[in-house]
């Protein structure tokens, strides 16, 4: 698991993977706050040292709690029935997702299967960090990323961006 793993030697894996055009460009980082309960904190990526992408435990708990609280609403379960927690906790977990509202434990999660899977298939991925980790593979072509143009428009807008990131600096023009 490689929440348990040195961040410097994940963090070096993961860079390795980066394409020479955007090496210097991306970074990814990782923060813990020592005096939280559970001594996570967050990770975020960024882009020409601005943040685009914020993975933080705290905002994500909170949504995931608020959105466990809106199902059980809906669905009408009684907040004393526990026996449909973890299937409420599950469908709340997958929309937090859907919503690209990530927890660093979300990003560590999504680094071990983009290690774990082809390329091809985190290209294909409904996580949202294993895309953009493929997009900014340096084993994902020029053809690649050409035949990609129509279906990363069905894709949130920070896949979107790293889309068109790598595009540009791979010289490929994108109408928009």
């Amino acid at each position: 698991m490689l929440r348990n793993q040195q961040w410097s030697k994940v963090k070096k894996k993961l860079d390795s993977f980066k394409c020479d055009s955007l090496k210097d460009r991306v970074q990814f980082t990782v923060t813990n706050y020592r005096r939280a309960h559970d001594q996570l904190g967050r990770a975020f990526i960024t882009v020409d040292k601005k943040e685009v992408l914020n993975m933080c435990t705290i905002t994500s708990e909170r949504a995931l709690i608020s959105r466990e609280y809106e199902i059980k609403r809906e669905k009408q379960i009684p907040y004393t029935d526990w026996s449909r927690n973890l299937d409420i906790w599950e469908e709340a977990h997958d929309w937090v997702l859907d919503e690209g509202i990530f927890a660093q434990y979300d990003f560590f999660d999504s680094v071990e299967q983009y290690f774990q899977q082809p390329i091809h298939e985190s290209l294909k991925s409904n996580n949202m960090l294993i895309k953009i980790f493929a997009l900014i593979d340096r084993r994902v072509g020029k053809r690649t990323l050409v035949k990609m143009k129509e279906s990363v428009l069905n894709e949130k807008k920070i896949v979107q961006f790293f889309y068109k990131l790598r595009c540009e600096t791979e010289g490929i023009r994108i109408a928009k």
